[in-house]
């Protein structure tokens, strides 16, 4: 009996001197932070421009051509390089320089003329049979930003082309920018183009940013051409009122807006070529008449 009682004990004792609890622990789950949603939201037009000289802005450059003669050679330049390997567009006139006959002052207007001629004798005479004048202030004047205004009027004749318009003066075509104030084409009376090219946008690659307004006596009176530009837009227009907007998409992208650099002004005549198509011979002289020239800056 003593023996089974020490057995016993000592089944006891085991038992009672184990190693810990057999309960099982469950682990703590680790707690999961979900960091919150950003949501970002599209980017804001900005509102277009009331029309006219903004508010505050001051005059910086002018020409009113109220100087009888060849165009103020203190402002303005002729564009004469093409005329030996052919002007772009297919056009088909020959520019000249300073020659009365083409680019004139009088009555208070610059008078730009297109002729049916062939100045055989002229040392850069590339074959044409058409002259005109394409006027520019490259080397003269340029800006970054400013409200741009132009009074003009054109002749409607079949296969002309007046345009009013900019470019970068950094030279690299559409890389560094192309701003047209004002087409128009005699087959397209009083419809009147505005436009915007830069690397990503332009008729090259199908991507030409240009919209059209309607002036039924374009050729008949004078209207007032206009370009606002500033850091967050180009807004183009007629008589006070826009009708164009190119939006700067401010991601740093120079080849969708390169219009932060300084551009120079340009007034030409063409004639025929892409865009103004087949040329009647009968409407010769052909003009293009401009009162003034203003820019204002901030």
């Amino acid at each position: 009996m003593k023996t089974t009682l020490l057995i016993i004990a000592s089944m006891f004792s085991i038992s009672a001197c184990g190693g810990g609890s057999t309960a099982a622990t469950t682990p703590t789950p680790p707690v999961v932070v979900t960091p919150p949603v950003v949501v970002t939201p599209p980017p804001v037009t900005p509102a277009v421009p009331s029309g006219g000289i903004p508010a505050g802005w001051k005059q910086v450059w002018a020409d009113e051509f109220d100087k009888d003669g060849l165009p103020d050679a203190s402002k303005w330049d002729y564009d004469t390089e093409r005329n030996k390997a052919g002007w772009f567009n297919n056009e088909k006139q020959y520019y000249s320089r300073d020659r009365l006959e083409n680019a004139r002052v009088a009555n208070g207007k610059l008078i730009i003329t297109a002729l049916k001629e062939a100045l055989t004798g002229a040392a850069d005479y590339g074959g044409q049979s058409y002259t005109s004048s394409r006027m520019l202030t490259r080397g003269k004047a340029s800006w970054t930003y400013g409200f741009f205004e132009i009074r003009a009027k054109f002749s409607c004749g079949l296969g002309t082309w007046p345009a009013i318009w900019m470019l970068g003066t950094k030279g690299v075509w559409p890389d560094d920018g192309e701003i047209d104030i004002m087409e128009h084409v005699g087959k397209n009376k009083g419809q009147i183009l505005g436009s915007a090219y830069s690397a990503a946008y332009n008729w090259n690659v199908g991507t030409g940013n240009t919209k059209q307004t309607t002036v039924n006596d374009a050729c008949d009176a004078f209207h007032n051409y206009q370009l606002r530009w500033d850091e967050n837009q180009l807004n183009i227009g007629v008589d006070d009122k826009y009708y164009f907007q190119f939006v700067n998409p401010k991601d740093g992208d120079y080849r969708k807006w390169p219009f932060l650099n300084p551009q120079f002004l340009i007034l030409n005549l063409a004639i025929g070529g892409d865009l103004g198509g087949p040329v009647d011979d009968s409407i010769f002289p052909a003009q293009m008449e401009v009162e003034y020239v203003r820019v204002y800056q901030q």
